[in-house]
C-alpha cells in the first residue's frame, strides 16, 4: 500500500506536466497551415532599418536617449503598481486606450486597407495585414491577445478601457481611425501594441514615441513631453517585466522616434507604440507564442501604465 500511495502521487504531477504543455504548444500550433505572406504596417522594420525606415531628424525629434533622458524612469513592481497609494482600485475615473496593431480579417480586405490616408505630413496606408512568426502565428491575434490581457489587469485597477478593436470588425480600423478613437475618448494615456517583422538577425523590442510634427491634421507639440515620459516607463517596466533585450537592430537602449506614423501624428493624447520583439527572430517568436510570457507582457503594459498615470 506504501509503494502505492508513492506511485499515483508521482504519476499525477507527470500528468499534469504533461497537459500544461500540451495546452501550451495548442495555443499557436493551429496558426501553423495558415501562414499567409505578411505585409508591413506603420512601426514595423522591415529591411536593414536604415534611414528609409526612420523619422526624419531635426531638434525636436531627437532621440531621448540622450544626456538629457538616460536615467531610466522607475520601473514599478507589479504589486507597487497595483495599489499605490494603498488602493486596490487607482485609476478610477481614468481612461486609456490601448490599440491591437492590425486585424486578421485585413488579408480579406486588401483594397480597403490599400486605401490612402492623411496623416499630416504625408500620406500612407489605411492599415496592412502585419507579419508573423515562421510558424503562421500572426501578429494581429498577438496583439489582440496581450491587449486583452492587459485590459482585464487595468480594469481591475478601475481604468476604463477603450480599444480600437475588439476582434469584431472584419478589417482595421485605419490608422487616422485609431488615432481618432483615443482622441474622442480623451484617452489619459494610450498605448498601440505592435510585432516586428525586422531581418530574423535582429531581437529584442523597442517603443515608438512621437516627434514634433505640425502638419494639416497632425499637432503633437502637447503629446511630446508626456509621451516621452510614458515611452522611458513603458521600456523600463517592459525589459523588466519580460526579460525581453533591447532591440539590437533599431532605436537606442529601447526606444525611437517616428515622424511617419499616422497612429502617433493624429493623436491628441499622450501615445506611443511598442514593437514587443520580432517576430522573424527564432528567439523572439518563441517567447511571443507562449502565453505565459504574453502574460507578462500585458502585466509589464499595465503596470507602466499604471505608474504613468498615478506618478
Amino acid at each position: 500500500m506504501k509503494a502505492a500511495a508513492v506511485v499515483l502521487p508521482v504519476c499525477l504531477i507527470g500528468w499534469l506536466g504533461w497537459q500544461a504543455v500540451a495546452n501550451s504548444a495548442r495555443d499557436v500550433s493551429s496558426h501553423a497551415s495558415a501562414r499567409q505572406a505578411p505585409s508591413y504596417a506603420e512601426g514595423d522594420r522591415v529591411g536593414d532599418g536604415g534611414d528609409d525606415a526612420r523619422a526624419a531628424t531635426s531638434p525636436d525629434s531627437a532621440d531621448p536617449t540622450g544626456p538629457a533622458a538616460a536615467p531610466s524612469a522607475a520601473a514599478p513592481s507589479p504589486s507597487a503598481a497595483a495599489a499605490p497609494g494603498g488602493t486596490d482600485r487607482p485609476l478610477a475615473g481614468r481612461t486609456v486606450l490601448l490599440d491591437p496593431g492590425h486585424n486578421t480579417g485585413n488579408a480579406k480586405h486588401t483594397a480597403e486597407i490599400n486605401r490612402k490616408v492623411d496623416i499630416g505630413n504625408s500620406h500612407k496606408e489605411c492599415d496592412t495585414t502585419g507579419t508573423s512568426t515562421d510558424a503562421g502565428y500572426p501578429e494581429a491575434e498577438f496583439t489582440l491577445d496581450v491587449v486583452h490581457r492587459a485590459e482585464r489587469i487595468l480594469t481591475d485597477r478601475g481604468a476604463t478601457v477603450v480599444l480600437t478593436q475588439n476582434g469584431d470588425r472584419a478589417w482595421g480600423p485605419c490608422i487616422d481611425e485609431r488615432a481618432r478613437i483615443g482622441n474622442e475618448a480623451k484617452a489619459d494615456a494610450a498605448v498601440s501594441v505592435h510585432a516586428d517583422g525586422a531581418p530574423a538577425s535582429g531581437s529584442g523590442f523597442h517603443v515608438i514615441m512621437p516627434a514634433r510634427v505640425a502638419a494639416g491634421p497632425a499637432d503633437t507639440s502637447a503629446i511630446v513631453e508626456p509621451s516621452q515620459r510614458l515611452g522611458l516607463l513603458l521600456r523600463d517596466t517592459f525589459k523588466a517585466g519580460t526579460g525581453e533585450p533591447f532591440a539590437s537592430y533599431i532605436g537606442r537602449q529601447g526606444l525611437d522616434t517616428r515622424s511617419d506614423l499616422g497612429g502617433l501624428n493624429l493623436s491628441k493624447v499622450p501615445k506611443v507604440f511598442i514593437e514587443c520583439g520580432n517576430m522573424r527572430n527564432a528567439g523572439d517568436a518563441q517567447r511571443m507564442s507562449d502565453p505565459q510570457w504574453r502574460q507578462r507582457a500585458a502585466q509589464a503594459l499595465a503596470d507602466a501604465l499604471t505608474s504613468y498615470l498615478t506618478g
